[in-house]
């Protein structure tokens, strides 16, 4: 057989081999050594080396080579231009050396040796009309005129190589995607309950802002004083989620919902066998809040025993279950919640001291409603929209009379009370306004609500009248036109009843 014939078929098997291996994994790096080895026991080459380009530094490094120690490989770094692997990558254009011991641009930055008996093929690798690379390869002892067909067949391997490596970028680029989407969900996350977004921009609430920001750069307990309704579970949340461990669990726990052996079973888990029908341990809130926070809602209704065990977990940073012969360590972050005084219990004997110090190192209070007045407009603006969306109403605003009433009113039941009497004034109101009679009758009275005193119907009448104008002068911005035509009457009519209730038009222009 004719020596070219026999040249093609070696050429056609070492093709062969190459896809072969290519198919075998996606992962670059995983075929990337096998690939070398073949071209270099197959073509009679040494130092079979893959470089490329990164964008982002402008340099060229060694990504894979054969025979080169790790030290050699970081050696070989050039810049665009640099010798002769910088010139293909600038031109993307192939070279041949015949000899690297007779040509000064070849710079041996590898060390590798300057042998006048070794020639240096190096093509460029191109993927998408860009040169990101190149590919090379010594040849001892050459032949000089089977070097062009042994650079021929290096070009032809190296845009194999090239469709791997687009391969592994695609693959790159989509765990880059994925890495960036996931931290954005996570900012998402701490930005849904950052404090800016509990309601409220009262001095008090100002005060309770800073607290967070601070209790959440450290690892210690925190303890939420506050009222029924005030929003102690909100300002957990935010100090978790502002925390080093918002990657991990938030579990929540109400101390007050459960009798004392399951509270405990709840809380500290069951070893398998402790209770007669227990056949498998069970982990407890404790455990599940590992590298998280665990949230203790109303910790002042926790029984002498439980108490103890709570002590436990925050001196030692240890859980034991029921029935468990050893404690087991675990990394967790408590933040307590109660609506009670603490310091009033311990004095009474109905709370431990050593517990009540443990976590009383931060305390954070949370100020009622009532203190707040500023905020209740702002809450109430945020419900509407929120309950709106809800069931499909489009309620554009509060009536100067319901704001009235809101201010008025003293909230003992907080921004949940105000929370729930928005849910039920956006569902019983028919219109895009909502007026104090669609709140309970609780909130309801004449002094609240600027109503007339029962017995005089022309005030009372008077004074609806006068509200319903003033609604409508209010979102025509004191545009009297505007304003007819939304109650379906005249600007002539109007501008008497304006005068006749003594309406100060001017201030509805501002």
């Amino acid at each position: 057989m004719p020596d070219r014939e026999q040249s093609k078929i070696q050429e056609l098997e070492l093709l062969y081999k190459i896809s072969s291996i290519l198919n075998q994994s996606l992962d670059f790096e995983n075929v990337a050594h096998p690939i070398l080895e073949v071209v270099e026991s197959t073509m009679g080459v040494e130092h079979a080396t893959l470089t490329l380009y990164n964008r982002h530094t402008g340099e060229i490094s060694i990504e894979i080579a054969e025979g080169l120690s790790s030290r050699q490989a970081r050696k070989g770094r050039y810049k665009v231009g640099e010798g002769i692997t910088g010139r293909v990558v600038e031109t993307g254009k192939p070279v041949i050396i015949p000899s690297v011991g007779k040509d000064p641009d070849f710079l041996d930055r590898t060390g590798r040796g300057k042998d006048e008996n070794k020639a240096f093929l190096c093509v460029p690798v191109i993927m998408e009309h860009q040169v990101i690379g190149a590919f090379s390869a010594d040849v001892k002892d050459p032949v000089e005129d089977e070097l062009p067909e042994k650079l021929r067949l290096l070009e032809i391997i190296a845009q194999m190589l090239a469709a791997a490596l687009k391969l592994r970028r695609e693959a790159r680029e989509e765990t880059e995607i994925l890495k960036a989407e996931n931290e954005r969900l996570t900012l998402e996350l701490k930005d849904r309950f950052k404090p800016d977004n509990i309601i409220g921009r009262s001095s008090e609430m100002l005060r309770v802002y800073d607290q967070i920001d601070q209790v959440s750069r450290s690892p210690l307990p925190a303890l939420i004083v506050g009222e029924v309704g005030t929003g102690k579970g909100l300002v957990a949340e935010a100090i978790h989620y502002r925390s080093d461990r918002s990657m991990g669990p938030f579990v929540r726990v109400h101390c007050a919902s459960m009798p004392e052996s399951v509270l405990d079973r709840e809380l500290f888990g069951i070893e398998r066998g402790a209770l007669v029908g227990v056949v498998s341990e069970t982990p407890g809130r404790v455990e599940q809040a590992v590298d998280g926070t665990l949230f203790l809602d109303e910790v002042g209704e926790l029984s002498p025993n439980l108490q103890v065990k709570l002590l436990r977990l925050l001196q030692q940073g240890e859980v034991e279950r029921i029935g468990a012969r050893i404690a087991k360590k675990v990394n967790v972050r408590v933040i307590a919640a109660t609506t009670k005084n603490l310091q009033q219990m311990v004095e009474e004997g109905n709370f431990r001291e050593d517990l009540y110090y443990q976590l009383h190192i931060f305390p954070i209070y949370v100020p009622p409603l009532r203190n707040r007045k500023t905020d209740i407009v702002l809450l109430a603006d945020h419900f509407v929209e929120h309950y709106c969306r809800l069931v499909g109403k489009n309620v554009r605003r509060l009536a100067r009379t319901t704001i009235n009433m809101l201010m008025s009113y003293p909230w003992p039941g907080n921004v949940r009370e105000l929370e729930n009497g928005i849910e039920r004034a956006v569902l019983v109101a028919d219109e895009d306004v909502i007026y104090p009679h669609h709140f309970p009758t609780t909130l309801q009275t004449a002094e609240t609500s600027d109503t007339p005193v029962s017995g005089n119907l022309k005030r009372m009448v008077e004074a609806y009248e006068k509200d319903i104008i003033c609604d409508a002068l209010k979102s025509s911005k004191g545009k009297v036109a505007a304003a007819a035509r939304s109650l379906s009457t005249t600007p002539r009519i109007l501008t008497y009843k304006i005068k006749q209730l003594d309406i100060d038009l001017a201030a509805f222009g501002k």
